[in-house]
């Protein structure tokens, strides 16, 4: 169900002080004034400069000028965001900003004891990350799309705006008469999601009365499946032993079989092969048969090789 701001944020319960990313852009603003309402003299918020365009350094001042207005501390993080071959701008600029939030939270003197942070995503943005996973063929994990909450070395991240609509946003901030900046890169057609954007979101929402709430509810029944195959992997896990063993793998349904094999991967070796990947890989185990059977094919940012009678994965030299 689409909520209103007021009951996102009675929803909301981090641990304070608590920690807002903080663009300048209307979905960040919306939430760091949010947020400095209910808990005043709790908020701090942390702003990541990219460097990727001109217009980075007055993101910077416009945020100090609302930050010093609402009297909250800002903490300015610089990342340079480069993407490298083959990797898009978005996923790189993507890790490059949590993890200089990450880093920011853990080691900044302004932030000491702030273990939670709020990040400003809502529902649209929700049924974008859907769209984009269904366009490049994703499995559960990609089309359970964004979670409300998790944690991750040490820092609990929140998305308390996913039942919230991004109109709403800017209607608030429009009532209250709060400023915001408007990212020019936000209207390149170049960047998938921007197209999702001008493009398809209007034509769903002229087609489909409610889409925000159908389309969350797919994603959140992909995320409990998803949590019910590890689940299940954690079990087949304890069976084949760690490394898998090789005799183990092959007495397991091809389902199953894969499903562990995508986890061992994701969860001991941090890579994620692709599924022309893994469709070259299981013959192969199938066929280790006798001793003398070898094995070795990229999987993932590395190689799966045999060792002995189990399996070993071993990154790229």
């Amino acid at each position: 169900m689409t909520l209103s701001v007021p009951q996102a944020l009675q929803a909301f319960a981090p641990g304070l002080p608590l920690a807002v990313a903080f663009s300048g852009g209307a979905d960040s603003t919306a939430l760091l004034h949010a947020c400095v309402q209910r808990w005043p003299g709790q908020v701090r918020a942390v702003h990541v400069h990219h460097g990727l365009q001109a217009a980075a350094d007055g993101f910077v001042t416009h945020c100090q000028n609302q930050c010093d207005a609402w009297r909250v501390p800002l903490v300015v993080v610089h990342v340079r965001a480069q993407h490298a071959p083959g990797q898009s701008p978005e996923d790189a600029a993507r890790i490059a900003r949590y993890s200089a939030l990450t880093q920011a939270l853990t080691s900044h003197p302004l932030l000491t004891g702030v273990r939670d942070l709020a990040l400003a995503q809502h529902a649209d943005d929700q049924v974008e990350t859907l769209l984009l996973a269904l366009s490049r063929g994703a499995g559960l994990p990609g089309l359970a799309s964004m979670p409300g909450r998790w944690t991750r070395d040490g820092v609990h991240w929140h998305r308390p705006f996913l039942q919230v609509a991004g109109h709403a946003l800017r209607e608030r901030l429009v009532a209250q008469g709060v400023p915001w900046i408007e990212d020019p890169s936000n209207q390149d057609a170049r960047y998938t999601r921007n197209r999702i954007r001008a493009q398809v979101l209007p034509a769903i929402d002229a087609a489909f009365s409610g889409w925000r709430d159908t389309f969350a509810r797919s994603a959140s029944h992909c995320a409990a499946a998803q949590e019910a195959l590890t689940e299940l992997a954690e079990i087949d896990l304890q069976q084949t032993g760690l490394p898998p063993r090789i005799a183990a793998l092959q007495a397991l349904s091809p389902a199953r079989r894969v499903n562990l094999l995508r986890h061992w991967l994701r969860t001991v070796h941090h890579t994620s092969p692709s599924t022309a990947q893994l469709d070259a890989l299981i013959p192969q185990i199938l066929a280790c048969t006798t001793r003398g059977h070898q094995l070795h094919l990229k999987v993932g940012a590395g190689f799966v090789q045999r060792l002995g009678e189990a399996l070993d994965w071993q990154p790229q030299p």
